[in-house]
């Protein structure tokens, strides 16, 4: 369905980003990538990684309304939303710059792909949306709600607004995976607490399952891939074996364990082959599902502790082994 099309992806030079553009210019037969984000130095190195006449790169924030719209004006077809600001800490320090990018930004996506006449807008969310505790979860539920809700204003443009919610990215940007293979010499790593768990998923299965997203998607979609939990302490040891783990305590915002679907959610919740579907609570709303989906009984919780898959030591061994897992 990609085949000819024009997408642009916002936060394009990011881990999301370059995974997807490595597979897009390998797999679709796209007729054009534009890049949107406001490091002109990280463009520079993607122009130097991926060497195509397919590939557009554009200097712009989220944050700037009227660049936005310029972005757009040449004819999309497809936007993924990928731009945040998703550090937990930064976030928490400085509140209204993640308030501006996270939830002003969505606001400026959907007004303008609205515009602009694009055809489907995904844009990417966080478990930490789920009941969040952080300001970053807090941000991206507010960003969800509004894409979500731009299905039910959109009237008669063609715009489908669909959101797409997993867990950690192995090796992605800010991963916890890269500052343990840096402290593996030391012998030593730190962990917040041992109990820790998460949910875990590569970079090409999550460049994947937005691009499967796209295909099912008819508007109003909250998508939710069923992916393995893994604990903290299976992790370093597949980093770095043997090392002696020193426990630091959590972080402001932090959680113990991660939600993707709480018990609330579990209304109009439905399941269809790797992932789960949520669909809106709005008494207006008329429900359209793709092929194959199935209802899902009240009072269902998907969360890192009671996660029915695992992924052990010698899974994240091989997983961290893989090609284009980690950028």
């Amino acid at each position: 369905m990609l085949s000819g099309k024009t997408i642009l992806i916002t936060g394009g030079t990011g881990s999301f980003g370059k995974a997807f553009i490595k597979k897009a210019l390998a797999d679709y037969d796209l007729k054009k990538i534009i890049v949107y984000s406001r490091d002109e130095f990280k463009q520079y190195q993607m122009q130097q990684r991926f060497p195509s006449n397919k590939l557009r790169f554009f200097i712009g924030d989220v944050r700037d309304e009227k660049r936005v719209y310029r972005a757009l004006a040449g004819g999309v077809d497809f936007v993924i939303h990928a731009a945040a600001m998703k550090q937990v800490p930064a976030s928490e320090y400085n509140p209204f710059e993640a308030v501006q990018t996270n939830i002003m930004g969505a606001q400026n996506i959907i007004s303008a792909t609205l515009e602009a006449g694009v055809s489907k807008v995904v844009a990417l969310s966080t478990d930490k949306a789920c009941n969040p505790v952080n300001l970053y979860g807090a941000t991206k539920l507010c960003s969800d709600k509004l894409f979500i809700a731009a299905n039910a204003y959109a009237g008669k443009m063609v715009t489908r607004f669909a959101v797409v919610r997993y867990g950690n990215v192995i090796g992605s940007r800010g991963s916890v995976v890269p500052l343990f293979k840096e402290l593996a010499a030391t012998g030593e790593l730190p962990v917040t607490d041992e109990r820790m768990t998460r949910f875990w998923i590569t970079l090409p299965q999550a460049v994947q399952f937005v691009a499967d997203s796209f295909a099912i998607m008819n508007g109003g979609e909250l998508f939710i891939p069923k992916i393995p939990s893994m604990k903290i302490t299976d992790l370093a040891e597949a980093v770095a074996p043997g090392c002696r783990l020193k426990t630091i305590g959590i972080r402001p915002g932090e959680k113990l364990h991660e939600m993707m679907i709480s018990r609330d959610d579990s209304r109009n919740l439905y399941e269809m082959g790797d992932r789960y579907i949520k669909m809106p609570d709005f008494p207006f709303w008329k429900t359209v599902l793709p092929e194959g989906a199935v209802n899902i009984e009240e009072g269902f919780e998907f969360a890192s502790n009671t996660n029915r898959q695992w992924l052990n030591v010698e899974q994240l061994r091989e997983l961290l082994n893989q090609d284009g897992v980690i950028e």
